[in-house]
């Protein structure tokens, strides 16, 4: 065996030049195998390429011609098929693949109809109040989603409510019409005021809708009541002449438009609702009433959150042949009102009895903050919120003019001003209420007010 040594070739001695010579010749060679080695890899980037399987092509899903012939609804009984078309029927106006993804994810509907008859017994949280309801309701009656229920409620402070409704839903509207005709009969005891009042009545409610987040909603009602004032013993003669019966026959408009991200501890957006209402098309009672209620909502941080909310009213007699009943008129005070002062511990009083005002104003500035070091994150420690404000108000009558001087109207901004701060714990009851407990101290009162340090305070709407 032999042994082979193998080294680069060499280029052949050019016999007859000189050492320089042979160097430029060896450079300029390589130069024109770089340019020969270039252009070719300019030429294979020229051709075109082969897609692979790692590089799919992009489909657009507009240019795919697609529609919708049929979508079948399994598991209806009693409900007409003009109602089901009505929420089906933009599924039929696509024109491409993309539109059909966009206008519904599945065409195929399974459902499951309600029974006939529905009940049962449940609890509500009302203005520093909580109910026990007991109630029936028989549902989707006649195939178009009308209803019929029947509730019974009784309240910790001896109040009790009895209602018979019937709702017809317009769900092949645009704006989304829903009537609803209730009979009701309602006792509410208010020793604050030193009455209890019992009202019969009948309401017409049209609701309209739109539909969507932020979208203003309009709800027309008709309400005409049989009104019955019982004062209690010892009660004021202001509060005594009241008494007895008196009839309301009035219309009422409620607009409102809710950009909040929640009920109860909402973090951004606002809520503006305007009220109504004017009695006086029939009976003895006879008045315009106007109520605004706002509120604003910002987080500039994680751990803080504020909001601003304001309240405004103002009660006017429309002719002198017509009364303003007591129970008419605006109260002021509460855990989750002006906070700081009794139920209805603000305003003008009669010997110890509150009579309310026709005009009033309150606005309320919070500062809410998670549990300190965050217990229960993500759990049950998100129910809760710390929770530091000021408040303040007024409640009046001031038999608010147009036609006087702007100076003299204003006084209710100036004159005997009310304002509270404090700081407790607020906690989220059932996605529906909200619980406060507050320590709070008066800043400015007047002598006849009611005050209270500590309050507890539970309902579904606050200042």
């Amino acid at each position: 065996m032999g042994t082979v040594l193998a080294k680069e070739p060499q280029a052949p001695r050019e016999f007859g030049t000189t050492s320089h010579n042979r160097t430029d010749q060896k450079r300029e060679d390589y130069r024109k195998d770089y340019e020969h080695s270039a252009y070719y890899d300019q030429e294979r980037d020229a051709l075109p390429r082969k897609p692979t399987l790692d590089e799919p092509k992009p489909v657009n899903l507009q240019r795919v011609r697609a529609r919708v012939d049929k979508v079948h609804i399994d598991g209806l009984v009693r409900t007409k098929d003009d109602i089901v078309k009505a929420q089906v029927t933009e599924m039929f106006k696509a024109k491409d693949f993309q539109d059909v993804i966009v206008r519904a994810h599945k065409v195929t509907f399974t459902v499951s109809e309600m029974k006939r008859i529905m009940g049962g017994i449940n609890t509500m949280v009302g203005n520093n109040e909580g109910s026990i309801i007991i109630g029936a309701r028989a549902p989707n009656i006649f195939g178009r989603g009308e209803r019929l229920q029947m509730e019974y409620s009784y309240g910790n402070k001896s109040s009790t409510n009895v209602s018979v409704s019937a709702v017809k839903p317009f769900v092949d509207s645009w704006l989304h019409k829903v009537l609803t005709a209730s009979v009701f009969s309602t006792t509410n005891d208010l020793p604050w005021s030193g009455y209890k009042q019992c009202d019969t009545g009948f309401l017409l409610d049209l609701a309209l809708n739109r539909g969507g987040t932020g979208t203003l909603k309009h709800n027309l009602q008709y309400e005409g009541t049989y009104r019955n004032i019982s004062a209690s013993k010892q009660v004021t003669f202001r509060v005594r002449e009241q008494s007895g019966p008196s009839l309301k026959s009035a219309l009422r408009y409620i607009g409102c438009i809710d950009k909040r991200d929640s009920l109860i501890f909402p973090t951004t957006g606002s809520l503006i609702q305007f009220t109504t209402e004017v009695a006086g098309l029939g009976g003895n009672i006879g008045f315009i009433k106007n109520e605004f209620v706002m509120q604003s909502n910002w987080s500039p941080h994680e751990f803080a959150t504020f909001q601003v909310g304001f309240q405004s009213g103002l009660l006017q007699g429309i002719s002198n042949d017509m009364q303003i009943s007591i129970c008419d008129n605006f109260f002021l005070g509460g855990p989750l009102n002006l906070r700081g002062f009794d139920m209805r511990g603000c305003g003008p009083r009669c010997e110890g009895n509150s009579i309310g005002g026709d005009v009033y104003w309150a606005l309320a500035l919070h500062l809410y903050t998670p549990l300190p070091f965050r217990p229960g994150r993500n759990s049950f420690g998100d129910l809760f919120r710390l929770h530091g404000f000021i408040n303040g108000g007024n409640l009046t009558n001031c038999s608010f003019k147009f036609d006087r001087d702007l100076t003299e109207n204003l006084k209710i901004f100036t004159n005997n001003v009310r304002c509270t701060t404090g700081a407790g714990i607020a906690m989220k009851l059932g996605n529906v209420a909200r619980v406060e407990l507050n320590l709070i101290m008066p800043l400015l009162f007047v002598r006849s007010d009611v005050l209270q340090q500590f309050q507890l305070g539970i309902g579904l709407q606050y200042l």
